[in-house]
């Protein structure tokens, strides 16, 4: 049975006694304001500013910065950061039974029933783990490839997924092959339909081979949003394969539901966009995996749980044997849980609402200020996301200046960002290479304003 997407009485208990949030004034004061962040009337925006005002208020970011690199790694909340160190002082005090303050063994069952609503997940589909590439390597090394299948993927995929797609290439003579994905370069336009043609003509040349579709929901390279339902419901399904999504900058970010989305695996990392703490991820495993039993049923037991201590246990179940890796950090697990909560209590759709707004201001603010400047990421709603990557100056393939204007942003104005390269093309000789902002709930229109501004200075200085 799926259970319905939601927020129980039971989940905003936890968060109140586990966090301390509702002490700190957010709880009370988020749960009203919900309805208002979709409001258009002067009260209603007003009413919006003080939420997110809250919002930035419950994070210690050093003030004498501007963060926009959630990208890469984001910043605990303060009251779950401090829940979290009081939960490391009590496993210190007391390892053997940690005062039993995450329940029986395996000791995270509590969290991963809170956690699954918020995702459209039922709780025995949701694994805590590392991180996406711990999501990506289990998966992939543990599917039972055989020479001559073919796993479909792009070619502006991470390392999480190269490293694994490499191994299962050369140890089992696995075919990947890394499709050209549409990439914006504002010459152009892109659209959906692109995305999903070129999973159907690969899926069609390729009929009776593949074995898998992986790609990233959002790419790190440029932060373009691809159609993971359609992709999945309209290629992979009618043709039974299995899809594993990497969502690494997908939770935290935007409002998911992975049974509406028709995955069957969707990993991504905790310490991200969803704000928890390091080595913490979100592993999703549609129904127990079974639906490879019907894909896959050329092939006795399709899936072999290669980065477990249970793995000889099946009468342990999926879930089980996924989630125990021996010894655990479990207060981590618990500040991934309560960043979670927390989410949901805001609401995440709320949340997305908001982050791709802001993204969508700084993409607009660019476009004005550098009119000449290449922005590779789509500004077009279905394909947007709250990365930011563009490239002011003429030359895209100097990374030299890029990394110098990187740099003295941060050392004089404060701003930390990041940049990013790719190739535009699989066949390009050179890499191009972008600077990627990321836009959070942290940040106001005055950050966004701000950093235009000050990228302006110094873009003038060094033109």
């Amino acid at each position: 049975m799926i259970e319905e997407k939601g927020i129980s009485p039971d989940r905003r208990h936890f968060l109140k006694v586990s966090t301390g949030i509702a002490a700190a004034g957010l709880t009370a004061s988020l749960l009203p304001s919900q309805a208002s962040a979709k409001s258009k009337n002067n009260k209603h925006q007003h009413k919006d500013k003080k939420l997110w005002h809250k919002v930035q208020k419950e994070f210690v970011l050093d003030k004498k910065t501007t963060y926009m690199n959630i990208g890469t790694t984001g910043s605990m909340p303060k009251d779950i950061l401090k829940n979290y160190q009081e939960n490391n002082q009590s496993v210190a005090e007391n390892p053997w039974d940690m005062q039993n303050k995450f329940g029986e063994w395996p000791y995270v069952t509590e969290m991963t029933t809170s956690i699954a609503q918020g995702f459209g997940a039922n709780a025995d589909e949701i694994i805590l783990n590392r991180n996406t590439t711990d999501g990506m390597c289990s998966i992939i090394n543990g599917l039972h490839f055989e020479s001559g299948d073919v796993i479909l993927t792009t070619h502006h995929e991470h390392v999480a997924a190269n490293s694994p797609l490499y191994v299962v290439a050369a140890r089992y003579g696995v075919e990947v092959i890394y499709l050209d994905i549409p990439v914006d370069t504002g010459d152009n336009s892109i659209t959906e339909q692109q995305f999903v043609d070129l999973f159907i003509e690969a899926a069609n040349e390729y009929a009776g081979r593949v074995r898998l579709i992986t790609f990233s929901h959002i790419t790190y390279k440029t932060g373009t949003r691809l159609p993971a339902k359609r992709i999945c419901q309209e290629v992979a399904i009618p043709n039974q394969i299995p899809t594993l999504i990497d969502g690494a900058h997908g939770i935290g970010m935007l409002d998911l539901d992975f049974h509406d989305i028709g995955c069957d695996f969707y990993t991504g990392a905790g310490h991200k966009w969803q704000c928890g703490p390091g080595a913490t991820g979100i592993l999703f495993v549609l129904n127990s995996a079974k639906r490879l039993d019907e894909y896959w049923s050329d092939r006795e037991n399709p899936l072999w749980f290669i980065n477990s201590s249970l793995g000889h246990a099946d009468y342990l179940g999926t879930q089980l044997q996924f989630q125990y890796i021996g010894n655990d950090n479990y207060p981590a697990k618990q500040a991934l849980t309560d960043a979670c909560d927390m989410w949901d209590e805001i609401g995440r759709d709320v949340i997305e609402e908001r982050v791709l707004s802001l993204s969508k201001l700084c993409k607009q603010q660019i476009k004005a200020t550098f009119p000449n400047a290449a922005i590779y990421s789509p500004d077009i709603d279905e394909l947007a996301s709250a990365i930011t990557s563009f490239n002011p100056f003429g030359d895209v393939n100097d990374l030299e200046t890029l990394t110098e204007f990187r740099d003295r942003l941060r050392e004089e104005t404060g701003f930390i960002i990041r940049t990013t390269d790719f190739k535009i093309q699989q066949s390009d000789t050179e890499d191009t290479h972008a600077l990627r902002i990321s836009t959070h709930l942290f940040h106001d229109e005055d950050d966004v304003n701000g950093l235009v501004e000050v990228m302006l200075h110094i873009y003038n200085q060094m033109a």
